[in-house]
């Protein structure tokens, strides 16, 4: 019997600080609330894991926040907790996210220990002034030793997380921090540009820079919408020519070292998300943990009222999610899961989008040409259809 497969996502919603362009659900916290919420958690993937046991586990992504701002051994602990409960495949892609000042040479050799084998470093610029815009604790010097301490403890699948179209960032800036991350010999790179979220300091700040960029006015502080295209353009350019692979449209990668839990989460593989806020698909079934860490920790957090996905919204899904991949998305793939073609679905969207140049056919794959890259949200909301 074949097993399938299942990707698990864990929050941890704790860091030092909040950085100023972030959205996601985190929050410092003191020690003692990181460990009632270490508890609530396994308590959490006890009670789940029954549901799965026809599963095995690919990957396991812990995300926040700051996973590596738990104390030693935590890491280690829910690991164990998931092993003993889930059914995880020997050769399964384990990640932790760290950030630069919250790592040590002991965490490294726990996690290590533990069977975590990659490690996503949250540097996002080599350039000390944009740190300190973006609300970063760290500088390009205290990431270098992070870097260099994670080597040395026997890490050699390593990510980077970059961001450009940064305020007052540019192209000369953007190319130094590119060539010092690489000179370092990564095993994979995140370059992400830059998005200005509601809710957040810097919306407050660069609201209307960012607005008056999208309809194609001349901002103050951000990058115009030509000089970010100049930077991913440099950007992809820059490292196919020192080995690495875009095999999605912010990640790179050596050959070989392309992250399970990326691919999956583009390729619609099923994931659990485990932790406050923590969003899931199960058999074309989306719900989420709700956001409460109060209720998380008295043990009263519920889940959001289950979405059941129709043949529709999966076939949308299957197309935006599946054309951020380099590779495209593939004709026979989707008459396999949806028993008609995709031709018949998105004949017309797939003519339009072609003589647009936007999107081209290559060995039976549908995929993003350059040009539809640089405008890819554009060429997503075609393939939604109306009810």
């Amino acid at each position: 019997m074949t097993l399938k497969k299942l990707e698990l996502y864990v929050h941890i919603p704790f860091c030092v600080q909040k950085c100023s362009y972030c959205d996601f659900l985190s929050m410092p916290a003191d020690s003692l609330v990181k460990q009632a919420y270490v508890r609530r958690l396994k308590e959490e993937i006890k009670k789940k894991a029954g549901k799965y046991k026809d599963r095995k586990v690919c990957s396991v992504f812990f995300g926040g926040g700051t996973p590596s701002i738990l104390p030693t051994g935590d890491i280690r602990g829910i690991l164990d907790c998931l092993r003993e409960n889930f059914f995880l495949d020997r050769e399964a892609e384990i990640t932790v996210e760290c950030n630069p000042g919250t790592l040590d040479a002991g965490k490294l050799k726990s996690y290590k220990h533990a069977g975590v084998n990659r490690l996503s470093m949250g540097l996002q610029s080599a350039e000390n002034k944009e740190l300190k815009l973006l609300g970063r604790i760290h500088t390009y010097e205290d990431f270098l030793e992070s870097f260099d301490c994670a080597r040395k403890c026997g890490f050699h699948n390593i990510n980077v997380d970059l961001m450009s179209a940064l305020p007052r960032q540019t192209l000369q800036s953007w190319e130094r921090t590119l060539k010092k991350v690489v000179s370092l010999k990564p095993e994979h790179i995140s370059a992400y540009s830059l998005i200005i979220e509601e809710g957040t300091p810097f919306y407050k700040i660069y609201g209307y820079d960012d607005e008056t960029r999208q309809k194609g006015g001349q901002p103050l502080f951000l990058p115009t919408e030509e000089e970010e295209r100049e930077m991913y353009r440099f950007t992809r350019e820059f490292l196919a020519e020192k080995g690495y692979e875009r095999y999605e449209i912010s990640n790179y990668a050596k050959p070989g070292r392309q992250c399970i839990h990326n691919i999956g989460y583009w390729n619609r593989t099923d994931y659990l998300g485990l932790g406050i806020g923590a969003s899931s698909l199960i058999d074309n079934c989306r719900f989420a943990n709700e956001g409460s860490l109060s209720s998380y920790l008295d043990g009263t957090i519920g889940e959001e009222e289950p979405q059941k996905l129709t043949k529709q919204e999966q076939m949308e899904e299957f197309m935006f999610l599946g054309l951020r991949l380099m590779q495209g998305v593939s004709g026979a793939d989707f008459l396999k899961h949806f028993s008609v073609s995709l031709k018949n679905v998105y004949g017309e969207v797939l003519q339009k989008l072609e003589g647009e140049r936007l999107l081209e056919e290559h060995q039976g794959m549908i995929r993003l040409t350059e040009q539809g890259i640089d405008i890819s949200n554009y060429v997503f909301s075609q393939f939604l259809m109306e009810e």
